[in-house]
């Protein structure tokens, strides 16, 4: 397959062909002048001395040049470029006043003016050497042999040279620029992918603290709690309870481990081969196992509402680790007694709440330091917002806190006129929360309603 011709390469064959006539011209005008049947007398001794020391000084002018052009010379070199041009310039000129057949020498120079003067100094030089190529002829030619040919010939080879020598320098810095344009994209390329292999790598250090913190660490955080309740029921010396919650230690320890192969081996979420309320049930179940063996009573209760939808793994993920995260949290810091799971599928959206009766807290008392510290609940909401799920925290101080996920469907997912689970009617929706509370408490008359709306909380 034939290629183009790139910028450079064009450029490098125009100087070789450059240098090329230069040497062919000056080898013909050397050859012509030997041949002259004069030849052998002193002009002939001086034309050939000059036309060495011209071939000479042309040759170590382009060797720097080409030197300086592959990288393996300094640049400041080229500042003798005009002395050199000078140079060239006087031997041709000895030449061409010494023989006619040097005066078409100056051809090659035509092209050089333009590229290494300045435009003024260029074109007053050309008009120079072409008043040098007529005058070569009106000495050399016989009196009245010349004619007006010999005099337009130079001068239309000078414009048609200086023509292509601008030509030359239009290509040359077109390719120096596309050069130092390459070179900025191939650096800004290079920086580019070393900042992606970074943003990378920090994505998926994030990634797996998250499932580790809501996996491994939930764990970890039920045996410890489990492991006290069993020392001091062995300080009691009550074997029954003590065996019972070391069983408790060992199936949340043998569920760990099952989960960090799983994950290990091929990173995937766990509980993903269930389906999502068969996971969320199961997930409500250990926390409830666990609660017992610690001695701390809490009752977690699953509901479904509606028919949630076909969801993908990662959502699924989201859902089953808010689930484990929550519910941690509700192990370890709420103190409540009950704790109810609502998984609702909506026409437009999938919800998660996750109500408790525990002590709660006041949001906007929550220092910006206590915020950074809650590492699943941060790790939670960037989960959320990476599937463009909404992540609502709810609390007051002694009505509990309430956990909302919000997940909006899109239009091919969602289902118009899902069926709704007999008995799910508000008012006669399950009981509440905590028991009956006096008539004098405000929060009393609250009901479950709000629990089965997406965004809403049950007050405790």
């Amino acid at each position: 397959m034939r290629q183009e011709l790139s910028t450079p390469a064009l450029l490098r064959v125009m100087r070789v062909t450059l240098h090329l006539s230069f040497a062919a011209l000056l080898g013909l005008a050397v050859l012509r002048t030997l041949m002259q049947p004069s030849g052998g007398g002193a002009t002939t001794a001086v034309v050939l001395v000059l036309s060495g020391l011209l071939a000479i000084t042309y040759l170590l002018g382009t060797t720097v040049e080409n030197r300086v052009a592959g990288g393996r010379a300094n640049p400041a070199r080229l500042r003798w470029t005009p002395v050199w041009l000078g140079s060239v310039t006087v031997l041709w000129v000895a030449l061409a006043l010494l023989s006619r057949d040097f005066a078409w020498v100056v051809f090659p120079l035509f092209f050089l003016y333009p590229v290494l003067l300045p435009p003024a100094v260029a074109l007053v030089s050309i008009v120079v050497l072409t008043g040098v190529v007529v005058l070569s002829q009106l000495i050399h030619l016989p009196s009245g042999t010349f004619t007006a040919p010999m005099a337009v010939g130079p001068s239309i080879g000078a414009v048609v040279a200086v023509l292509v020598s601008y030509g030359y320098r239009a290509l040359y810095r077109d390719a120096r620029r596309h050069v130092s344009v390459i070179r900025q994209l191939e650096s800004t390329r290079a920086e580019l992918a070393r900042r992606e292999r970074t943003a990378g790598t920090m994505t998926e250090r994030e990634r797996l603290s998250r499932e580790i913190h809501d996996t491994l660490a939930q764990g970890l955080t039920s045996i410890v709690l489990v492991s006290r309740a069993a020392q001091q029921a062995l300080s009691l010396d009550d074997r029954e309870v003590t065996a019972a919650r070391l069983a408790t230690i060992e199936d949340t320890a043998a569920a760990n481990l099952a989960e960090a192969r799983r994950f290990v081996r091929d990173l995937a979420s766990p509980a993903l081969d269930e389906s999502l309320p068969s996971a969320l049930a199961e997930v409500c179940r250990r926390t409830e196992e666990g609660s017992r063996a610690a001695g701390t009573g809490l009752t977690c209760e699953f509901r479904v509402q509606g028919t949630p939808p076909d969801l993908t793994d990662r959502q699924r993920t989201l859902f089953i680790r808010a689930t484990q995260s929550t519910l941690a949290n509700v192990l370890s810091h709420a103190r409540a007694t009950r704790v109810v799971v609502t998984l609702e599928g909506w026409d437009d959206a999938v919800a998660l709440d996750v109500v408790d009766d525990g002590v709660g807290f006041d949001p906007r008392s929550v220092s910006r330091a206590h915020e950074e510290d809650s590492f699943g609940l941060s790790h939670l909401r960037r989960r959320a917002a990476e599937l463009g799920a909404e992540l609502t925290v709810e609390s007051e101080p002694g009505s509990g806190t309430a956990v909302n996920v919000r997940l909006p469907l899109p239009r091919e997912t969602s289902r118009a006129g899902a069926p709704a689970i007999p008995g799910t009617d508000d008012d006669a929706a399950s009981p509440a929360l905590v028991p009956q509370r006096d008539e004098g408490d405000p929060a009393a008359s609250s009901t479950e309603a709000d629990h089965h709306r997406p965004g809403g909380r049950a007050t405790a």
